[in-house]
This record gives structure tokens, C-alpha cells and sequence, in this order.
């Protein structure tokens, strides 16, 4: 072997057992388990989307005139408990949610559903005429809305 060869042939060895560092691949976030098939979200999932039809009911019986006085609504004290239960269970999934230290979005939005449905509730009970209490029962719709699909929804890794 001539010279030339030997010297490449080092070459070539010492190139491929360098201590050259590896770098790592970068940590992959994982997304958090999802918890919809848990008793307590599966439970608030449940309320919230009976509590949407109702809500969507409440809406299509309203009259057509939007200056009209409101309408009463049969049963709205029933759907007002209801609703103060689901809150405390939104609380509840939130604390739940905390303890474990959960670091996903889920948490908050259940503090912030918890939060915001007794103001939408009490949008509902101020309104005067139909078009205030189309918006307002619209509004309780979309956050009943959000309480299904933020449980439902696949888990995303936290950004």
C-alpha cells in the first residue's frame, strides 16, 4: 500500500471515531391525556350540551318583533340552577385539573367557562326586549358551545 493510501485510510478512520458531539434531537411536546372519558368532564360535557338545546329552544321561541318586550322563558329558574351546577363543576374540573399540574390550556378555559356563565346567565335575566334576549341567550349558546368542545376536543401539546 503506497503512502497516499495509508494516509487516507488514517484520514478516513480518525474522521469516522472523532469525538465529535452528537447533538440531541429536541424534546418532542407531548400532548396531555385527554380527560373527556373522565366521570366529572364527561358529566359537565353532558350537562352543558342539554343545556345548549335548551338554550337554542329558548331562542327559536322567541318572537320575531326585537323591539318587543322579553319573553318569559318556561322553566328559566330550572335552567338557572342548572346552569349555577355546571359552573361549580367547570370550578371543580379546573381544580382538578390544577392539582395534577396540568400545564395544557384546559384548565383556564374551565376557570374562565366557570366565571362566565352566572354573567351570561345574568345577561339573560336583564334583558327587556326580544333582541337583547336573542343576544344574550346567543351568547349563552356559544359558551355552552365552547364548555362541550374544549373537553371534546384532542389534546394539544402546550405551546
Amino acid at each position: 500500500m503506497s503512502c497516499s493510501a495509508v494516509a487516507f485510510s488514517a484520514m478516513l478512520w480518525l474522521a469516522s471515531s472523532s469525538a465529535v458531539p452528537v447533538q440531541a434531537a429536541p424534546a418532542v411536546a407531548t400532548a396531555p391525556p385527554s380527560v373527556a372519558g373522565e366521570p366529572l368532564f364527561s358529566d359537565i360535557v353532558r350537562r352543558a350540551a342539554g343545556l345548549k338545546a335548551q338554550a337554542e329552544a329558548y331562542r327559536a321561541s322567541l318572537g320575531a318583533d326585537p323591539a318587543a318586550p322579553a319573553a318569559t322563558l318556561k322553566d328559566a329558574e330550572t335552567f338557572g340552577a342548572k346552569i349555577a351546577e355546571l359552573s361549580a363543576l367547570d370550578m371543580k374540573g379546573h381544580l382538578a385539573l390544577k392539582e395534577r399540574g396540568a400545564v395544557d390550556d384546559l384548565k383556564c378555559i374551565l376557570r374562565g367557562i366557570s366565571v362566565d356563565l352566572p354573567e351570561k346567565l345574568a345577561a339573560m335575566t336583564a334583558a327587556r326586549t326580544i333582541k337583547d334576549q336573542d343576544l344574550a341567550l346567543r351568547d349563552m349558546v356559544y359558551l355552552l358551545n365552547d364548555n362541550v368542545e374544549v373537553i371534546t376536543a384532542p389534546p394539544q401539546p402546550a405551546a
